[in-house]
């Protein structure tokens, strides 16, 4: 069952066309990756869903239902949130109030024990203002915040980018975790290993154009497909 189906995408930045019709589709349950070299419209991709960049063309069909061009907060309240690569948090505010400040027009919201459960780290750190916070633990916060809404969809752009090798592989394990109990995600990521460990299907996206979609596996055994598209 098809949770996402992108169809026609096209978004500009003021007079320069990003995205030329790029079409997806994600599934209930499914961690979908978008891969491609620096400025290829990665971001551009998941900013377009969530109604940070509005598409001038194309549709965006949420369990059915089109949601492009709907304001970010609609799009938020239909079920989807992206945790952005600058994170986002509120730096003045401490991980609890972080966490429930961004619960609050939630409608199925989760427990804070919930997600002190997923994150530890931020348990002990839950009195401590973000920006007493290392990078790591900002990024645990800005994922949290996401999921204390119960998101039918998260996107995450570059999660794991600038993060120490250690804090990324807890990272990678709580976003398999995640996806083992059947949470959809869309992935944008650099960190090639850690995508192909977490995605189930792939797509790679090159100067705003789709030129290849696969499963993980079929792009894991062929290093040509990387080559020409990522150049790794």
């Amino acid at each position: 069952m098809k949770l996402l189906k992108v169809d026609g995408l096209n978004s500009f930045y003021g007079e320069s066309h990003i995205l030329f019709d790029v079409s997806l589709h994600v599934d209930r349950h499914e961690v979908v990756a978008l891969l491609g070299r620096n400025g290829a419209g990665k971001s551009t991709t998941l900013k377009s869903l969530m109604g940070v960049v509005r598409p001038s063309a194309g549709t965006v069909a949420l369990d059915g239902v089109n949601i492009a061009g709907r304001k970010s907060h609609a799009i938020a309240q239909a079920g989807v949130q992206l945790v952005h690569e600058d994170r986002r948090i509120f730096g003045s505010l401490n991980v609890e109030e972080n966490l429930i400040l961004a619960g609050l027009t939630a409608t199925g919201r989760w427990p804070l024990d919930r997600i002190y459960q997923m994150f530890p780290r931020l348990k002990e750190r839950r009195g401590n203002r973000g920006t007493d916070l290392s990078g790591g633990e900002q990024q645990m916060l800005a994922i949290a915040r996401a999921l204390v809404r119960d998101p039918k969809l998260l996107l995450l752009d570059e999660p794991f980018e600038g993060l120490a090798p250690i804090i990324v592989r807890d990272l990678v394990k709580v976003c398999g975790d995640l996806a083992a109990a059947g949470q959809t995600i869309v992935l944008v990521e650099q960190n090639l290993a850690a995508t192909l460990e977490l995605a189930q299907r792939i797509y790679i996206i090159n100067n705003g154009h789709i030129v290849h979609h696969g499963s993980a596996q079929e792009i894991k055994a062929n290093d040509e497909i990387l080559q020409r598209h990522l150049g790794v």
